[in-house]
């Protein structure tokens, strides 16, 4: 679907639908919908009058224009309270108004800034209203074949301006629209079901991202990280019958020889549990287990396209985790390219092997901070529910930053703590570190197993084993992957840069 700016009023506008937010309470009509009111004779008025549509959050009702020309249907969208109105809900207002308009087979239709709203934060209630309506339109559909006819398809979403305000709004549309085609990115490339989606494949797709401006893609196969060393990941893969990758991707937005900011995410693209085997029900999900390499691919795609003057890193470390012959034992021990050695305990805790090669070999760039992105615990969803992710780290500074970022997107983030006494449980009486201390704060004893091995750099751990999916429709967030947490990684990136040319 296509979002545009177009100069001009809304009630000039041709179109199958026009949306309007309002407040709950309010019987007064201000911006658009006062104008819209005023052209159609006092039809909205009617409306709230009647108490058909108290304007609840998300509630919608689509209401039959008559006489009034321009659009045959007006959709109403509920925002709440006007005291409680924040960002979140107004991308889930709009999500709600897209969704019922393509279930009444609409292709298009247009809405107006109304500038009443949040008036102190007018380009981030744009940027709302733009990802509501882009987000909560995504379907996964490559591989229906039956009653293909029947997939609605919405085409076209215009936002009117009036000629003051139509530069910003042209601009945060577009910046807006980069991102969420990255969300959109991640959320096909988690969707994809593991035949579909292997190391090797994934590879493909982060070689495809080199071909845009200053991005650049490698990969070391299999041959070059034994070469190198890399045991802990040749160990994951070691059962099965694809061949590990791990892809590297840079991009130099930058200076040259900047310091970058290093993006490392957890590339399992199939996790059986490997010899200690996962319960059947639900290991369907278990092809989601490369949501944080996805992350990172789309976060590094829509800094790409943004232009973010910011050098970044990212690091996939890609496998599946399978049961066979050749596969990795629980009692065995692996020499990481680190140096350290780690007594594999449980070869269901997969995730950290592969990132301790991975986040290892991210400090040969000598980075500015690292950030790692993983489906690393269920623990962490048992602590903090479906819809938070874990953040644990090593500095302040930069688990503030992300949790502001947290907050702006609403991709929402919980510090953990990383106590020393933490770091005890992980210690191996055989080998230099196990790779599990059991059940209890499994969330955190998985984050201290990686700070083993990320040196002195600034770094925070993000486990989205939560976020990454969703079993039922939230918002804009439709069933199924959600992309998280590539919007708070692209706008951790943003203030990162920002805050670097105020300081040059």
């Amino acid at each position: 679907m296509k979002i545009t700016v177009a100069r001009g009023s809304l009630d000039d506008v041709k179109t199958q639908a026009i949306i309007l937010a309002f407040c709950e309470g309010e019987k007064t009509l201000s911006g658009p919908a006062a104008e819209i009111d005023k052209k159609s004779g006092g039809l909205l008025s009617d409306v709230i009058k009647s108490g058909d549509f108290e304007a609840k959050p998300s509630q919608v009702l689509v209401i039959y224009a008559g006489g009034f020309k321009p659009a045959k249907r007006i959709a109403l969208a509920g925002l709440g309270k006007r005291s409680e109105l924040n960002l979140e809900k107004i991308r889930r207002a709009f999500a709600k108004a897209m969704q019922h308009l393509r279930g009444l087979k609409i292709k298009e239709a247009a809405t107006a800034f109304d500038a009443d709203l949040l008036p102190d934060k007018k380009e981030k209630v744009v940027a709302a209203m733009a990802e509501g309506a882009g987000l909560g339109l995504y379907q996964y559909t490559p591989y229906k074949t039956v009653k293909q006819d029947d997939l609605k398809n919405f085409l076209q979403l215009e936002i009117v301006a009036r000629p003051a305000d139509y530069s910003w709004i042209q601009d945060v549309v577009q910046k807006t629209n980069i991102i969420t085609d990255a969300v959109c990115f991640a959320r096909d490339l988690v969707s994809a079901p593991a035949n579909e989606m292997t190391p090797g494949i994934l590879a493909a797709h982060a070689q495809k991202l080199a071909k845009k401006k200053n991005v650049a893609c490698r990969v070391l196969e299999k041959g070059k990280m034994k070469a190198l060393g890399m045991n802990a990941l040749l160990g994951v893969a070691a059962g099965s019958h694809q061949p590990p990758k791990l892809i590297i991707l840079e991009y130099t937005g930058g200076k040259k020889g900047e310091a970058p900011i290093a993006l490392v995410g957890k590339g399992l693209t199939f996790d059986s549990g490997g010899i200690s085997i996962k319960p059947a029900e639900k290991m369907d999900e278990m092809k989601t287990d490369m949501a944080g390499g996805a992350a990172v691919l789309a976060a590094i795609k829509a800094a790409a396209d943004l232009k973010l003057p910011v050098n970044i890193v990212g690091l996939v470390p890609a496998t599946e985790n399978m049961s066979g012959g050749g596969a990795l034992k629980p009692g065995d021990i692996l020499k990481s390219f680190s140096g350290r050695t780690i007594e594999v305990l449980n070869t269901d805790a997969e995730g950290r092997l592969i990132l301790a090669d991975a986040l290892s070999y991210a400090l040969k760039y000598k980075p500015e901070a690292i950030i790692d992105i993983a489906t690393l615990t269920g623990a962490c969803v048992v602590a903090l529910g479906e819809e938070v992710a874990g953040m644990l780290g090593t500095d302040d500074r930069m688990i503030k930053e992300i949790g502001e970022a947290a907050r702006a997107t609403g991709e929402l983030v919980w510090e953990l703590p990383l106590w020393e006494h933490y770091h005890d449980l992980i210690k191996s009486d055989i080998a230099d570190y196990k790779n599990t201390a059991g059940r209890m704060g499994g969330a955190i004893t998985g984050a201290a197993f990686l700070s083993k091995f990320v040196g002195e750099s600034p770094w925070v751990h993000l486990d989205i084993a939560g976020p990454s999916w969703t079993t039922k429709d939230r918002g804009y967030i439709p069933r199924g992957a959600t992309g998280v947490p590539v919007r708070l990684l692209v706008e951790y990136l943003r203030q990162y840069s920002a805050r670097k040319q105020h300081v040059h």
